[in-house]
């Protein structure tokens, strides 16, 4: 029962990691789509 209990840790640990990186990411992508939305609408 502690294992379980130890890997329903884990994953919630793991969760928050994920949630947090693709949260960063959507920043950078973010970012980009403005850069390019600039380059063209410049010209």
């Amino acid at each position: 029962m502690e294992l379980f209990l130890i890997l329903k840790i884990i994953l919630i640990i793991g969760a928050v990691i994920a949630v947090y990186a693709i949260a960063r990411n959507l920043d950078i992508i973010k970012i980009i789509l403005n850069y390019w939305k600039d380059l063209i609408f410049r010209k």
